[in-house]
């Protein structure tokens, strides 16, 4: 048995070790052993079974569980094996939640403790009831629109949808008591960001990484935000080529408008709206790139969020608004149908990338599409060679900063250095991968740690 993310190995036994024992029946459970050291030699234990009686009561006592522990021994020398099962309950240890992650614990606090405690008793975030918001406090467009497209798609009786806003609320699932849920807050109402900052859209145009030209931000309830910032996209912010069939003038857009709807949709859906970040559609010359914050639930791998092994989606709620209103399939054919359309538009499917704060989904231009008129061709050379001297730069001068002050936050990164949030993430994103940089701790409140 090796040392990994389900088996702890301690040289001694200390009472701190109780955080180990709530940090692994907080997450997938596991296996904490006493009297081997770094490398899994037994050292062995003079105190073996004193210990055998004393740890379980301890864990009894502080942790309110009840774990087998197991004397073994290996020629003259013993050790313990003390087994966690995952506990289906949140276990706290003096009131701290510890939390096995990798091969590292961690002690959960802040949006990350939230979303744990929500989790561990069968809740997500979109499901927490909200005071004081009733279905008077909707917008009477956003039920308007819904409808409209509820009938469209058929996924929902003709009863439900004439029985009146409250009984369409319920039927959605969008009611606890007399309380409405955060997903109805942001599904129907025209000012989502009273509820959950940062729900809304941004969009800019960038020449480089750090030189963004115009930007726009879409307001309003979830399907408008949708639905406006397609319209943006394909209007102001999208360029098309020229293709001549026979005589007559065809014009095309670079990527296709079914490809970029389901992304955003994706996005939308699968958001974490506890982060506080909305979501980010980084558009340039030749390629469109769209971030939504989160961290995978527990019980996920990134295969099952792209729809490779289909799954519950992230805000089910708002997920299944969107199902009946007849903006999405069924679960897990989102990502199929995005890389089935990019195909047949002659383009490559998009990069997935999760790295530590979210999904990023990037869309490349079919590069034959891009050189057309001289002008057009020295405009894509310089803003490559730009972006080029800017990656090189930007991850030293990250580096430098998180060296001298781990806590930094990459937004303070990133304006500290000059560069946009969005070219600090890629960087410190591709920085980690490279195992040049690491973090440590939960999302928020944790460091940075640089390794050498």
């Amino acid at each position: 048995m090796k040392e990994n993310q389900i088996v702890e190995w301690k040289q001694s036994w200390r009472d701190e070790y109780l955080k180990w024992i709530c940090g692994f029946a907080n997450a997938q459970g596991g296996t904490l052993v006493i009297g081997k050291n770094d490398k899994g030699e037994v050292l062995g234990i003079a105190n073996a079974a004193k210990l055998l009686e004393d740890i379980p009561n301890k864990v009894r006592d502080v942790l309110g569980m009840v774990v087998p522990v197991n004397l073994h021994s290996e020629g003259s020398k013993d050790w313990l094996e003390i087994v966690v099962d995952a506990y289906p309950s949140p276990i706290s240890y003096k009131g701290e939640y510890h939390y096995r992650s990798g091969s590292t614990k961690q002690e959960l606090k802040g949006a990350a403790l939230d979303k744990f405690l929500l989790q561990k008793r069968g809740r997500r975030w979109d499901g927490v009831p909200v005071p004081g918001f009733h279905a008077g406090d909707c917008s009477p467009s956003a039920f308007g629109l819904f409808k409209a497209r509820a009938i469209k798609s058929g996924r929902l009786s003709a009863e439900v949808l004439h029985d009146g806003d409250d009984a369409l609320l319920e039927n959605l699932q969008l009611k606890e008591g007399s309380y409405l849920k955060r997903a109805a807050a942001l599904l129907f109402c025209d000012q989502p960001e009273k509820f959950a900052s940062g729900a809304y859209i941004k969009i800019g145009f960038f020449v480089t990484d750090d030189d963004l030209r115009y930007q726009d931000e879409i307001h309003g309830n979830l399907f408008e935000q949708v639905e406006k910032a397609l319209e943006l996209l394909f209007t102001k912010y999208l360029k098309a080529y020229i293709n001549y069939e026979g005589l007559q003038r065809v014009e095309a857009f670079l990527f296709p408008y079914p490809a970029l709807r389901e992304a955003l949709l994706n996005a939308v859906v699968h958001k974490d709206y506890s982060s506080g970040i909305p979501v980010q559609i980084s558009v340039y010359d030749d390629r469109i790139v769209l971030w939504s914050s989160g961290q995978l639930p527990q019980d996920w791998t990134l295969e099952r969020l792209l729809g490779k092994h289909p799954s519950a989606p992230y805000n089910p709620l708002i997920a299944n608004a969107f199902f009946r209103a007849g903006y999405i399939e069924s679960w897990g054919r989102g990502i199929e149908k995005i890389n089935r359309e990019c195909r047949e538009h002659d383009i490559a499917p998009p990069l997935y990338d999760y790295g530590m704060s979210g999904l990023m989904m990037t869309f490349q231009a079919n590069p034959k599409h891009l050189v057309g008129s001289d002008s057009e061709k020295t405009s894509v050379k310089t803003s490559v060679k730009t972006s080029v001297k800017t990656s090189v730069k930007t991850p030293m001068r990250i580096l430098e900063l998180l060296e001298a002050n781990p806590h930094m936050t990459l937004a303070e990164v990133a304006a500290n250095i000059g560069k946009t949030l969005r070219a600090v993430e890629l960087a410190s994103s591709k920085l980690v991968k490279e195992g040049r940089l690491k973090h440590i701790g939960p999302q928020k409140g944790g460091y940075w740690e640089i390794t050498k």
